[in-house]
């Protein structure tokens, strides 16, 4: 470490102690302006045997817990280098170098599980619904969703999930390490749009690090220092991979893309489904061959817009498309209707004999018949009278006026005959 970066450090932990409470705010404002003294600060951190390591974490946690959120802000950019230089003393089994780290951690831990008046903090997350549209998706672009009862009765709801209360800690042990780690994380990305550059970077660098140290890609990364493996926990990578997807589209592409890669590796070498579902997820939604610079600032993400006029989709299911349904159903073809009906047009039978064998008198049968022909006719007449045919309806009394001669013409007939 330069003697210039000790001394800006030196310079920037007395002008604290003797700052006004009325001149905090401004202060605090002007902070991440200071690039001389984050990276004086960083590389504090990243020797453990520095002698300024104890005072600046001390430095750090006051701005903490001062109330102001600047303050909090410009000590949660240093999060993740916190959390490498502890885990790498620790996989060393140096705990007594990191000793001020480990109180740091455990101090923005225990102030960030209770809300101002002392209560355990109770946090929720709601699940979004894939049948509402969001800034991520629009539910036509998915595809047709089964308009089921049971689709019906979960429309609307959210399903919320619960975390906390968390307990209190005072210290850090191989147990409850990574559930103060991924806390600690959770923390850090719900303020990932304040973060600076160089905080990211130091994001995606020390995922990196943590996921391939002691494994046979650290070779390839050529990382130093630290040869065995530190363990990590699902849920931690998990969250280290919520980071990275934001650094992603905000000017460091380069190392997110590394970092990913190396969080994927180590899923896979740990057969941990939720890190390897997100890092999937993460890869198949990134565009090809964009952003090959990690130079050229803050990116957007192109998400589809749900327009502001009321639009009904085709495959909606209403009361019209049902009644349309109803009278396709119904509907016969226009073409080929006289053709059908004359093909289902019975021409009544005249028998002259009986077949079966019996004899009947002339008398018995003419009443028969005429019976037989009146039924015929009122079914005639009935079929005539349906309003798909009335357009055909001289046709329909030219055909009655010839069946009712023809079978005149056979009553008359059939009584003539001898037996």
């Amino acid at each position: 470490m330069l003697a210039v970066d000790t001394g800006v450090v030196e310079e920037w932990l007395s002008e604290f102690k003797t700052l006004p409470e009325a001149s905090i705010s401004s202060y605090a404002a002007s902070l991440n302006d200071r690039t001389a003294l984050i990276s004086s600060l960083y590389k504090v951190i990243q020797e453990p045997q520095s002698e300024l390591l104890e005072p600046v974490c001390h430095q750090l946690f006051e701005f903490y817990r001062s109330g102001e959120e600047k303050l909090l802000r410009f000590t949660l950019q240093f999060l993740p280098e916190l959390m490498w230089c502890y885990l790498a003393v620790s996989a060393s089994r140096d705990l007594q170098s990191s000793g001020c780290i480990e109180a740091l951690l455990l101090g923005v831990y225990n102030l960030e599980i209770v809300d101002k008046e002392g209560h355990s903090k109770v946090l929720s997350f709601t699940i979004p619904s894939l049948s509402k549209p969001s800034i991520y998706h629009e539910p036509s672009s998915i595809g047709s969703m089964a308009l089921t009862e049971g689709a019906l009765s979960q429309h609307g709801l959210s399903r919320v999930v619960y975390s906390g209360p968390h307990p209190q800690r005072e210290m850090l042990t191989a147990q409850n390490r990574f559930e103060v780690l991924t806390f600690l994380l959770l923390c850090y990305n719900a303020a990932l749009s304040y973060m600076p550059a160089m905080s990211l970077q130091s994001l995606c660098q020390i995922c990196s690090r943590i996921c391939v140290c002691g494994y046979p890609r650290q070779q390839v990364r050529k990382y130093k220092g630290v040869n065995s493996r530190i363990p990590v926990s699902s849920e931690f990578m998990v969250q280290m991979l919520t980071g990275i997807y934001y650094a992603f589209y905000n000017g460091e592409w380069d190392l997110a893309r590394k970092a990913m890669d190396d969080v994927l590796y180590r899923a896979q070498l740990e057969l941990y489904p939720e890190p390897l579902l997100v890092a999937n997820a993460i890869k198949a939604s990134l565009p090809q061959g964009a952003m090959k610079s990690s130079k050229e600032g803050t990116r957007c993400i192109q998400v589809e817009i749900t327009p502001t006029s009321s639009r009904i989709s085709r495959n909606a299911v209403t009361s019209m498309s049902i009644r349309g349904h109803r009278w396709k159903r119904h509907e016969q073809p226009e073409n080929g209707n006289d053709a059908t009906e004359l093909g289902n047009f019975i021409i009544p039978e005249i028998s002259v004999t009986s077949v079966a064998g019996e004899r009947t008198g002339n008398g018995e049968k003419s009443r028969a018949l005429a019976d037989n022909d009146v039924q015929h006719l009122q079914g005639v007449q009935e079929t005539a009278t349906d309003p798909r045919t009335d357009s055909k309806g001289l046709p329909e009394i030219r055909r009655q006026k010839s069946v009712r001669k023809m079978m005149e013409d056979g009553i008359n007939s059939s009584g003539r005959v001898q037996f």
